[in-house]
């Protein structure tokens, strides 16, 4: 069993990036949570191994994005590494 990253950070994730989707998408703030709640990156900063919490809610945010653009929160450049020229 993994384990969940703590409640608290969590909450702060869930909060600011439900905002920069609600901003992003016109949309109510409850209606963004459910759906960064329902993501595959939420899954991901969830399991407390993958440590996304090190990341800010901006690069989360991108991941998100991605997720959303491609189907894979990995496409994000935070997760894949590539340089920037």
């Amino acid at each position: 069993m993994t384990k969940r990253t703590e409640p608290s950070i969590l909450q702060n994730f869930d909060t600011e990036i439900a905002e920069l989707i609600a901003k992003n998408r016109g949309i109510s703030i409850m209606d963004a949570l459910r759906i960064f709640l329902a993501s595959k990156t939420h899954e991901m900063l969830e399991n407390d191994e993958m440590k996304l919490w090190y990341f800010s809610p901006l690069a989360v945010f991108d991941m998100w994005e991605n997720e959303e653009a491609t189907g894979d929160p990995g496409n994000s450049l935070y997760l894949r590494g590539d340089e920037i020229e």
